[in-house]
């Protein structure tokens, strides 16, 4: 009886896994699709670009150099951090110039942005969020106005000659100045050594420990009074405890790096990918694409501040708040 059971399941069975195997896996048959559009791609936009001679998008890893003042070369994300500067300083200007108690208009919006950032920075930092908003604020907002910037029109769709002679090239007169790894290293930079002088104010010499706890060598060769020197095994561990400060030290430095690639990479790549579809399917196509690029500009002036806030507390959270 078991026997006859068994055999009409798997008769049934076979046809299915038959018929299954003649219509294949349609996910292989989509990658293969795409990678033969993409390879089609390759050849014929080369070749419709040429007959219509049209110029591909240009798009340059480094920033581009404009001119010079005396030895120093101006880039295009150079002159884009200058201009984002200027937004901030006059919009700050004009939301200050005639302060109300009741606020309205720019200075209600200013306020408000204001309020919103110390309100984010107190739900991490407690009571040192004083001390935290002015740095992480500008640091935000910062970021934020640059990567929106990028987005107007002017950035990357301005050419301009720079060199002389045979030399002359065609340059970006604006990009976003986050797609410059100067710029993005220099905001890292300061977030990180932010941080260190956040742990002085907060606790004093004592912070140095966390790279380097010499204080503890110190105290074994001279005791405080009415205190017996340790034994060696004490030393062999006060020694060993060089090394963890040192990982810290350099794990300081690894942070510049991470922010600094983190940033430059993300906007950069939102630069190439609006060039690319500017090309292809210009201004209705585009729309959706920068509405995506502000959604990612925001992001990741928030995720550089968060940081700045998480690093910044967690520098001091060993020590203690009775420092």
């Amino acid at each position: 009886m078991s026997e006859e059971n068994v055999a009409p399941t798997e008769s049934a069975e076979e046809p299915a896994e038959a018929e299954a195997k003649k219509k294949g896996n349609p996910g292989c048959m989509v990658v293969i699709v795409l990678a033969v559009l993409a390879m089609a791609a390759n050849i014929v936009i080369p070749m419709i670009s040429d007959a219509l001679k049209v110029d591909l998008p240009h798009v340059a890893l480094a920033a581009e150099k404009l001119f010079y003042v005396g030895p120093v070369p101006v880039t295009n994300t150079m002159l884009a951090t200058w201009l984002t500067m200027i937004v901030l300083l006059v919009v700050s200007f004009l939301a200050t110039r005639k302060m109300k108690l009741i606020p309205s208009g720019l200075q209600n919006v200013v306020e408000m942005i204001v309020e919103m950032l110390q309100n984010f920075v107190e739900s991490s930092a407690g009571h040192h969020a004083s001390k935290l908003v002015p740095v992480v604020g500008t640091l935000f907002l910062f970021i934020t106005v640059s990567n929106w910037m990028g987005l107007l029109p002017g950035y990357g769709s301005i050419w301009i000659e720079v060199g002389h002679g045979e030399h002359v090239e065609h340059a970006h007169l604006l990009r976003s100045a986050n797609t410059g790894l100067n710029t993005t290293m220099a905001l890292a930079v300061v977030s990180v050594v932010w941080t260190q002088v956040f742990g002085f104010r907060a606790v004093g010499w004592r912070f140095i420990d966390r790279y380097f706890p010499i204080v503890p060598l110190i105290q074994f060769f001279r005791p405080p009074a009415g205190q017996k020197r340790p034994g060696a095994m004490e030393l062999v561990t006060r020694l060993l405890n060089l090394f963890p400060g040192a990982l810290e030290f350099f794990a300081e430095l690894i942070k510049i790096v991470s922010f600094s690639f983190r940033l430059f990479g993300n906007i950069f790549a939102g630069e190439v990918l609006l060039f690319v579809i500017a090309f292809l399917m210009p201004f209705v196509a585009s729309l959706p694409f920068m509405g995506l690029e502000l959604f990612v500009g925001f992001i990741q002036a928030f995720i550089f501040a968060t940081l700045t806030v998480s690093f910044s507390m967690a520098a001091i959270a060993h020590h203690g708040d009775e420092h």
